[in-house]
């Protein structure tokens, strides 16, 4: 079948379109021929070796997905051959074969059913990023009542899936996005406030939108330069959930700027929960999003054979999930 595979660590251009042996399913396993699959940062970088996984090389990268069971392990009890499923998270693209290619296996309690309702290009590329912002939501004990919740590079995966969700839970929602079309879809989709980070003046306009209010909790996917800055927003015991660093290092900054507000700042990692655990958190965000009539937006779709396309338009700042077309590749 056909595949795309990462030779060695360091770069996406170590990838090519090459043929692997299809998939059989351990006793515990499905193997799923894909539909769409979906792109996500940290596929860029585990290829780029900045990721904590080894895997063995050549290596399949794709953690989202969906398709239809072919096969099923001896141990498998819930699934069949032609059930549809999406992938929620685990191994699948980290430390084994991801879903860039035409077929994978997959634990599974590593599966979910489609939400009712969903297109197939929809729960492609959910499962992951909704269960990160959701962790990013709610990491914090002491933050459970309604507050004021900022979100960089809010046009993303994670961003539009944080938008959804804390409006869901009944936050208001401030996004920070460059470009003024993005602002308005962030509004149409729940948004509160978007300013663009680029303005000089966008703390103040937050201040002022606030009713001179500062930010209970800072979602970040973006890192960099504007850390600094996002710490300058927090209210008295604001946190900053991080989440991504697509702006590259954090410069310096004055760590006496979280003492006075005793601000805090923690790590997000879907990673830590366990299969059952995702499969609670799934089932809550799904119903979130259901009382909200709200769906997964998907930003484009790019052929199979184009995977290098897809990864430039995942860099470019997409408004939404990029995903690959699988289905009817030889």
């Amino acid at each position: 079948m056909q595949a795309w595979l990462l030779e060695k660590l360091g770069s996406l251009e170590n990838m090519h379109l090459g043929e692997v042996a299809e998939p059989m399913p351990g006793p515990r396993e499905v193997v799923m021929e894909l539909a769409f699959a979906a792109l996500n940062p940290a596929d860029r970088y585990l290829a780029q070796g900045q990721y904590p996984a080894r895997p063995e090389l050549p290596h399949i990268l794709g953690r989202d997905g969906v398709g239809r069971i072919v096969r099923v392990g001896t141990e498998v009890k819930n699934w069949e051959p032609g059930d549809q499923a999406l992938i929620l998270r685990g191994s699948v693209g980290v430390e084994r074969a991801g879903t860039f290619a035409r077929m994978a296996a997959v634990p599974a309690d590593s599966l979910a059913k489609i939400p009712h309702g969903w297109s197939l290009e929809q729960a492609a590329g959910a499962s992951l990023v909704y269960l990160t912002a959701y962790q990013a939501l709610t990491q914090w004990d002491d933050f459970k009542n309604p507050g004021r919740v900022l979100i960089t590079g809010a046009s993303g995966g994670v961003g539009v899936a944080g938008v959804q969700l804390a409006k869901a839970l009944g936050h208001t929602v401030v996004v920070l996005s460059r470009r003024v079309e993005k602002q308005e879809k962030l509004l149409a989709i729940g948004a509160d406030i978007a300013l663009s980070p680029q303005d000089t003046q966008w703390r103040k306009r937050l201040s002022e939108a606030l009713g001179q209010r500062r930010v209970d909790l800072a979602i970040d996917n973006i890192g960099g330069e504007l850390f600094p800055e996002i710490i300058e927003t927090l209210a008295m015991f604001g946190r900053i959930s991080v989440v991504g660093r697509l702006a590259g290092p954090v410069p310096e900054f004055n760590t006496a700027s979280l003492f006075f507000r005793r601000n805090k700042i923690g790590g997000v990692a879907v990673a830590s929960y366990t299969s059952e655990e995702s499969r609670v958190v799934w089932t809550h965000v799904t119903k979130l999003l259901k009382e909200r009539k709200a769906r997964p937006l998907v930003d484009s779709v790019h052929p199979f054979e184009q995977l290098p396309a897809a990864f430039a338009r995942l860099a470019a700042g997409p408004m939404g999930k990029v995903l690959l077309r699988v289905a009817g590749t030889s």
